[in-house]
């Protein structure tokens, strides 16, 4: 049998979905979490609001906000979290991903070992 694949949302990345969601009048919508081929380093993140998730996605629901994630990203995303960062420069979702052996600086794109 598989381990069970770990991937967590903090309540700050919940709330900016549902904020996201429901600004955009699409309250019932989620954020699909994507890892595509590509990148400055192999790999990179995609976001996008999606109304329904695939029929094998995972929906991780927290509080109000469900996010969705294809079963091939959710392998490199094993032990991740996802998260909402505001910083002077603008506020974004960051991924802390224990499988990424590096990062390009856009903190979008990563590279696994």
């Amino acid at each position: 049998m598989d381990a069970p694949i770990n991937f967590r949302v903090t309540p700050r990345a919940a709330a900016q979905v549902a904020e996201i969601a429901s600004r955009e009048g699409r309250p019932r919508a989620g954020l699909r979490l994507a890892v595509d081929a590509g990148g400055c380093s192999g790999f990179q993140y995609r976001f996008a609001l999606e109304d329904a998730p695939a029929p094998d996605d995972l929906v991780v629901q927290e509080g109000p906000a469900r996010i969705f994630v294809d079963p091939v990203s959710l392998e490199l995303l094993n032990g991740a979290e996802l998260d909402w960062a505001e910083a002077l420069i603008g506020a974004h979702f960051a991924v802390r991903n224990p499988q990424a052996v590096s990062a390009c600086g856009c903190g979008t794109s990563f590279a696994v070992g």
